[in-house]
């Protein structure tokens, strides 16, 4: 019986990291699209967004199943409660960076963004996603602790590009859609770096059973 639940947790932990390596694909493709205006990216972040939301109705199945099933002991049931509240992040980042992406191409028109500090903006999130999940990957905590240190440089850089563009917008610039739909990009990135953390604070609790 154990032999069979340790391979469904193992299941569990090779799906969470397929997901969640979608969702880097999907934040990194929003981030090309943004600069690049490649009008093919859109179309596989629709499609990555669709693969996301496939794979959390999976993910929530599996944990069920582990929960019914099995009956975990105390340890075990942190790393299934953990994966039902990492994987909701993670769907949800996945829905953000489909939005980034739905507004990007008339930022891209304007020329908007590179003159603001979007981009590294956006460099930041896509790091701070990386750690949370890697941290997951190696069940490492200082990897954890690391993605949630890079919160306070997102949202530094969130306050930076909102000053920014108050700025554009004292001088008079003809840009109003554009700069209106800049100001969501930048808070969608904000919004993924806070799940991000919430990602690795779930690890962090998963592995210590310590709640940051």
């Amino acid at each position: 019986m154990r032999n069979r639940f340790e391979k469904q947790l193992n299941e569990l932990n090779n799906e969470i990291i397929t997901m969640g390596a979608l969702c880097e694909e999907a934040i990194e493709n929003s981030i090309k699209y943004l600069f690049e205006g490649d009008e093919g990216l859109k179309e596989t972040i629709i499609e990555t967004e669709k693969q996301i939301n496939s794979k959390e109705r999976d993910i929530e199945v599996l944990c069920m199943k582990l929960l019914m099933q099995q009956q975990p002991v105390a340890g075990d049931l942190r790393i299934i409660s953990s994966a039902l509240k990492m994987i909701s992040d993670l769907e949800r980042i996945g829905d953000q960076a489909l939005d980034i992406a739905s507004m990007a191409i008339y930022v891209e028109k304007s020329g908007m963004q590179t003159r603001v500090h979007i981009k590294d903006m956006a460099n930041s999130t896509m790091k701070m996603v990386g750690y949370s999940i890697e941290s997951f990957v190696k069940k490492d905590v200082k990897l954890a602790y690391k993605a949630i240190e890079c919160d306070d440089e997102v949202d530094a850089l969130f306050n930076k590009v909102k000053s920014e563009l108050v700025e554009v917008i004292a001088r008079g610039e003809d840009n109003g859609e554009a700069l209106v739909d800049l100001v969501m990009i930048a808070k969608y990135f904000e919004r993924i770096g806070d799940h991000a953390e919430n990602i690795a604070e779930w690890v962090i609790y998963s592995i210590t059973g310590n709640y940051v």
